[in-house]
Parts: C-alpha cells; structure tokens; sequence
C-alpha cells in the first residue's frame, strides 16, 4: 500500500497589492502519495506556483493545514523546514538556476557538499545522477556551455541527489522546445521508477499530461475539473 507523501486541507493563501487582494489559492484539497508523478495544469496566473510553495513550505497558508508525512508544516518553526527541505525535498525550476561558474559536476554535488556527505559518498552518488539524467560526459562543462535541455538535466540531478521523497518542478520545461519538453517529461516519469521519489510538476502545456499517474487543473487560485 502507498504512503501518503503530503495532505492537503482547505488551504487558502491571499497577497495584497496595494489596496486590492488578490486570491492567490483558496478551497484546495490535495492527496499525494507515494510513487505519483502528479502534474498540475493551469494558466499563467492560475495559482500553480503559490501551491508549491505552499506544499514546500516556503508560504504558510492563511487558512487551512499542509500535512508532510503526517507532520503539520505550516505549524513548523522555519529552522525546521529548512532542515526538512534541505533532506525531504528537490526543487526544480523553469530558469534551471544552476551556478554560473561552477560545472555540472559541482552544481549537482553542492546539495551533499552543504549537507557533509562523506567525499567518496559524493562523488558515487554525483556521478550516479549525472548518469542517469545522461550527462556523465558533459561533466566539466559550465551552464553556458551547455543547452537549455541539458541545464535542466544537470538542475534535475541536483533535485534527485540528496535522495529526497518529494520533488517540486515548476514549469520545468517553460523555456525548452516541444522535442526537450518531452524529453525532460520522459526523464521524470523514469526517475519516479527508478529512484522510487514522487514528483509533482506544474505546467501550461496540457500535452505532458499523458506522462501523469494523477493529474489536476488550477483556474483562479483552485482547482476544477479537467
């Protein structure tokens, strides 16, 4: 039987811009377990974003409770989240946000450099998920030697490396072509087999939804019915 990863219960999280407030989420009910690779569809705007921080942590919700296995994270003190995403969570994102001038190698052992893996355990592991993502001999590249499809490879191996439960990919393939959008979809929906995490990615592109296991749609801060 799954594990229940994340429960999610009447969240709702409002910003204010000057005088207006704006409903970013509201009247979210969520179930994630164990093995989905769910994918969250929606507009620009839609919300999707402010859910995964939310589901991260990042935001506390104004209304509503965001349960990590079994644990009440929007009641956490931060210096425990930040110890709970530094050991449970991957984050992915649409700008790759790897460091200019450090390889490929170094972008994806830093996650076990900060958390004092022994050295012989980093490297194993580091060139375990370049590998994986098929990058093994692009390794002593820096990102702008690379293309947007294998920036995402390298930041995808560095989501993966920690052996997190949870990875959050938002709008992962947002500056990519169709052709490395699939690829990137296909890499993910492997590595949910293969490294046995769940992973919940956001998207405009209604065509990824074949590589879902759970899907959901988000219009104006929640979700409807696809």
């Amino acid at each position: 039987m799954k594990e229940s990863l994340i429960s999610a219960r009447g969240i709702e999280k409002d910003f204010r811009l000057g005088r207006q407030v704006v409903r970013a989420v509201h009247d979210v009910d969520l179930d994630v377990t164990t093995g989905d690779l769910l994918i969250i569809t929606g507009r620009s705007g839609s919300g999707k974003t402010t859910l995964l921080n939310l589901l991260a942590g990042l935001d506390r919700p104004d209304k509503g409770t965001v349960q990590f296995r079994g644990q009440e994270i929007s009641l956490m003190p931060e210096e425990r989240l930040v110890e709970l995403r530094r050991r449970e969570i991957g984050f992915i994102f649409q700008s790759f946000a790897l460091l200019p001038l450090m390889s490929a190698y170094e972008n994806v052992e830093l996650p076990l450099r900060i958390a004092n893996w022994k050295r012989t355990d980093q490297r194993k592991r580091t060139m375990e998920c370049l590998s994986l993502v098929g990058l093994e001999r692009r390794i002593n590249h820096r990102p702008y030697e690379l293309s947007g499809g294998e920036r995402q490879r390298v930041a995808i191996a560095r989501a993966i490396v920690h052996r997190p439960r949870l990875i959050l990919a938002d709008e992962p393939t947002g500056e990519l072509d169709t052709t490395t959008g699939v690829a990137i979809f296909t890499l993910l929906r492997q590595i949910v087999v293969q490294e046995g995490v769940t992973v919940i990615v956001t998207t405009h592109d209604e065509n990824m939804l074949r590589f879902a296991t759970v899907s959901r749609r988000m219009s104006d801060g929640t979700f409807v019915n696809n």
